[in-house]
């Protein structure tokens, strides 16, 4: 009885700075869940305090919780040991409140990629400064435990490569169009209107949001300072169902990977781009908004999970987990190892990458145009490993699709700079690149 009125007494107090999806579903979560914690881990985890733009009503009981019209302010004062910030931003409002949530002393955890791809080691060194906790397991794929797995769980292995689908909109979006045969732009409006991408989509289409973790997942991996300016950044934009069809005739899959590994080298490269891949990886089967993360280690081989990457359900499950370990005393390094002890990234250009390609070009049906492009290939020393042809008549335009064997990328750009200049190819060359997994 006596151990029951400590947990009582004794409540982690826990203050929630946004009240969005996430955010309102967090308060649900840890409500809903009460008594299971604190049987658990012998401490209730309460929501004391919340922060949001308007009042209405989310669902929640707000009994017992302080309505606070400034988040930064509630960081400061309010009397509690840990902060959520689940606002969103790589500055503004949510920099401020984790900033004034670290100053006053309380652990933090967040949600918010962006926030810690452009300022996740200055914060982390604050925290472990000051012995506090700056959780973001509900940063990267929400519905995979991918962090504590990095952080923990493989610690004991030398990580090669980390690669995944870090987006589910974009995973849609490419799964609905090979399933439909529909354009780019068309399935995205379907997609906004069912809720799956935002009103403005960029940093989702235009792999904004994968680069974000994938800089998040390679600091993890690798023992890195988070670099987000190093990484490649592709989209999907102009990926069409026309790639899509080509690729399925070709035994691949399109998907918008981030990839970050070990080079020969011994420096790291950081990519996010749209890869075909064989249609028998794992991550070609990951289909809708489902993520998947892939890491390489030197004992546990290939470990692959799969799970919702968004949505309120699965990232405010992340958000408790961050906040089951604040309960349960487990603290270890926001990175992995001491923010101090992160090594600077090294830079690596894609003019340096080395690999297999898929180029479509529409050309004019004239005699000797496929000789015009195979020169070009020759004279920038590219191979060709496939060639599909589909003339119909003279003077129409038809698609020529090329795959190449490897070749280092500032190759392959001069070759393209060739082709274009043949009068024949009526549109810019669609470049996708062929990963080896």
């Amino acid at each position: 009885m006596g151990e029951v009125n400590s947990v009582a007494k004794n409540p982690l107090k826990v203050a929630v700075a946004g009240l969005g999806t996430v955010g309102a579903e967090t308060v649900k979560v840890l409500q809903k869940q009460a008594n299971l914690m604190a049987a658990r881990y012998g401490r209730t985890i309460k929501v004391v305090a919340v922060s949001a733009r308007s009042r209405r009503d989310r669902g929640f009981a707000m009994e017992g919780i302080d309505w606070y019209d400034d988040p930064v302010q509630m960081a400061a004062s309010a009397d509690v040991d840990v902060v959520c910030e689940l606002i969103g931003g790589s500055d503004g409002v949510a920099k401020a409140v984790v900033e004034a949530a670290l100053a006053a002393g309380r652990h933090v955890v967040t949600a918010n990629k962006a926030l810690l791809a452009h300022h996740g080691v200055a914060l982390a060194k604050t925290a472990e400064s000051k012995g506090l906790t700056l959780g973001f397991e509900a940063a990267v794929a929400g519905g995979i435990p991918i962090i504590k797995a990095l952080r923990e769980g493989l610690a004991g292995n030398t990580i090669s490569r980390v690669y995944g689908i870090m987006n589910g909109t974009c995973n849609y979006i490419l799964t609905t169009m090979r399933e439909s045969g529909r354009d780019f732009a068309d399935v995205l409006a379907d997609a906004q209107r069912l809720g799956y991408a935002e009103a403005d989509p960029s940093f989702d289409v235009d792999g904004v949001d994968t680069a974000h973790k994938l800089s998040l997942l390679t600091s993890l991996a690798f023992g890195t300072q988070v670099n987000f300016d190093s990484i490649h950044i592709e989209g999907i934009r102009h990926v069409s169902a026309t790639d899509i069809a080509f690729a399925e005739e070709l035994g691949y899959r399109i998907k918008l990977l981030g990839i970050a590994r070990k080079t020969a080298s011994g420096g790291i490269e950081q990519r996010v781009h749209p890869c075909m891949v064989r249609k028998d990886e794992p991550v070609a089967t990951v289909e809708g908004v489902f993520n998947s993360v892939v890491v390489e280690g030197d004992s546990v081989g290939r470990s692959v999970s799969i799970g919702r990457g968004a949505g309120a359900g699965p990232t405010a499950s992340a958000v408790v987990a961050d906040l089951i370990d604040i309960v349960a005393s487990r603290q270890t390094p926001t990175f992995g190892i001491p923010a101090d002890l992160l090594e600077p990234l090294p830079v690596w250009s894609m003019d340096q990458h080395v690999g297999a390609y898929y180029i479509r070009l529409m050309v004019e049906d004239h005699p000797g145009v496929f000789a015009d492009i195979a020169a070009a290939l020759r004279d920038s020393n590219v191979s060709m490993e496939a060639v599909i042809q589909r003339g119909r008549s003279p003077d129409e335009v038809v698609p020529v699709v090329l795959t190449l064997h490897e070749t280092e990328e500032v190759r392959l750009n001069d070759a393209l700079a060739r082709i274009s200049a043949i009068a024949a190819v009526v549109e810019p060359p669609r470049v996708i690149r062929i990963e080896t997994l």
